[in-house]
């Protein structure tokens, strides 16, 4: 019987500025400064269980960032962009696909339903942990007309997602367009394009879409009249970059192959660890040793005095995962024998997978956002005495953005220079 076919297109939009204001180039706008004033830190209270799904989920980000960074040059990746659009997509799976999602994914046997529930936690909770740091997260499911999500999906979908499905005319000529305005919206116009001309498929199924948007401040900013043209060490080369520096107390911690500094947000809610390897240590050497329970330990690093340098710097990753997942464990959901009974009315399968990421670090803050898009086909089947240290990361280093109370990592890339 021959198929049609079906994408569904899953993203993850992710945003972060300095302060209130759009981050512009190298200019924040602040259209309405706050302070941390009365902005005491909230934080998610996870089960034992919920805590097993992080540092599962932890374990697929450094697992995905080594697949990956083995290349001499800057990227940047949301794993928990990933993480919501198998999540969403996963309720549509059955049998040995729905198994593979959940190991890669690191859930193991948890099922659909305990993902579903952690995924619907940090959508309502991680909105209001700091008032200095917007959260945003928003799904949405674009049907094409004449074929039909299941009931049971639909349900999953608006119960943990808050995703309302909308039937379109793909070949109207319009779709695309409304999908890349919904993504562009989402994003504060960070992520402008969903899907390009080329990549849009009027015969396609659906169109599942995951957004979240993220902006705020570093807890303690850098000064700009002390941003300086320094020399930057790449692996291949020598350039000038600007570097921002200041000296304050921050985490800080070292490990034999290199030294780990944490750089909070707003009221510490979220914050940016940057791990700079040691002199004749790579990036790739670092991320060999990371694994969800040396990422714990960092939680509780010390305190040191930190003289900081730090790159101003723009990454900006387009990267496809269809090999890559397989590579992870997956591989059936991207084969013609894939088990998605419970989607829609017609066999699947995921026929493309990719993540666009982009961010932006300056004096004020972070500014990113990830797009991950799954296209799916139908087949035939501290000391109170903090010591004095210097973080000069004038090299090649890897930086993990997450929430603190969960430690879930958000964002995972690394600066090469170029």
């Amino acid at each position: 019987m021959k198929k049609n076919v079906m994408w569904a297109a899953i993203a993850l939009m992710m945003a972060m500025s300095g302060c209130t204001g759009n981050v512009i180039n190298d200019d924040v706008i602040n259209d309405d400064p706050l302070s941390n004033e009365n902005n005491e830190r909230r934080d998610i209270s996870l089960t034992r269980a919920e805590e097993d799904l992080v540092n599962g989920n932890n374990d697929f980000a450094f697992n995905l960032f080594r697949k990956v960074s083995d290349k001499p040059q800057s990227m940047i990746l949301s794993p928990i962009s990933i993480t919501y659009a198998l999540g969403m997509l996963n309720n549509g799976a059955a049998g040995e696909t729905q198994k593979e999602i959940n190991s890669v994914l690191g859930f193991g046997e948890t099922g659909a339903d305990g993902i579903n529930a952690f995924c619907r936690k940090m959508l309502t909770e991680a909105p209001s942990l700091d008032k200095l740091t917007k959260v945003m997260i928003a799904n949405t499911i674009y049907m094409n007309k004449g074929y039909e999500l299941k009931k049971e999906f639909v349900s999953k979908a608006k119960t943990y997602y808050d995703a309302e499905p909308e039937t379109r005319d793909f070949a109207d000529g319009k779709t695309r367009d409304v999908i890349n305005k919904w993504g562009s919206d989402h994003t504060e116009k960070l992520i402008k394009e969903v899907l390009s001309e080329e990549e849009f498929d009027p015969s396609a199924i659906s169109y599942l879409l995951n957004a979240i948007y993220f902006k705020g401040a570093w807890a303690e900013k850098f000064d700009k009249t002390t941003t300086k043209d320094e020399t930057f060490k790449g692996y291949s080369a020598e350039k000038k970059v600007p570097m921002m520096r200041q000296e304050h107390e921050f985490g800080y911690t070292e490990t034999d192959d290199c030294q780990v500094l944490c750089l909070p947000y707003g009221n510490n809610a979220y914050r940016m660890t940057i791990l700079l390897p040691k002199e004749g240590k790579t990036v790739a050497d670092v991320a060999k040793t990371l694994t969800a329970e040396k990422w714990q330990q960092f939680k509780w690093m010390g305190n040191a005095l930190v003289d900081v340098k730090l790159p101003r710097f723009e990454s900006k990753t387009d990267l496809g995962l269809e090999n890559i997942m397989s590579a992870l464990g997956m591989p059936k959901a991207f084969s013609s024998n894939a088990e998605f009974p419970d989607f829609c009315n017609v066999p699947t399968y995921i026929g493309m997978m990719k993540q666009s990421a982009i961010i932006k670090v300056n004096e004020e803050g972070t500014e990113a956002a990830a797009i991950t898009v799954i296209g799916v086909k139908m087949s035939s089947v501290g000391p109170s005495d903090p010591k004095r240290v210097n973080f000069y990361a004038t090299r090649p280093f890897l930086y993990v953005i997450s929430e603190q109370s969960t430690d879930a990592i958000f964002f995972v890339g690394q600066y090469m220079g170029d």
